[in-house]
């Protein structure tokens, strides 16, 4: 396995571990950013307009976004990309098939783990927003 210990990226691909390299990275980085900022920007609208609690709780949806696309840049590892039993260290567009079963099985449980994770984050997140009261 070769890796960049100065900017700590695997290179290669590891089942369960890590299926994308920096290109994708930055993507799924863009992703958690895009996904915060519409977090934020929906908080904001909703306690300016008085929302009533219960459609507060729609934050989670952003939330979950941000939180799956920061975990994938934290963890190198795409979750999308594991359900389709594949991985791409290179540019954007040039992902390869994961042939081995074993491998795949793998992937699928990093998979879930992150997946279960973000959705953890944007429960947490979702409840608070609807906890705070108004006025």
């Amino acid at each position: 396995m070769r890796q960049n210990v100065a900017m700590n990226q695997t290179t290669v691909y590891q089942p369960g571990v890590c299926n994308i390299g920096p290109a994708e990275i930055r993507r799924r980085r863009a992703s958690g950013w895009w996904g915060l900022a519409i977090a934020v920007v929906f908080l904001g609208v909703a306690f300016a307009l008085g929302w009533a609690a219960p459609w507060r709780l729609l934050v989670a949806l952003p939330v979950f976004l941000s939180a799956q696309g920061f975990l994938q840049a934290a963890f190198h590892f795409c979750v999308g990309f594991a359900s389709r039993g594949l991985y791409n260290f290179g540019d954007l567009g040039g992902e390869e098939s994961i042939q081995d079963a074993e491998f795949r099985r793998k992937d699928q449980r990093k998979a879930l783990f992150i997946s279960l994770l973000a959705f953890a984050i944007a429960a947490v997140v979702g409840v608070v927003a609807y906890l705070i009261p108004i006025g």
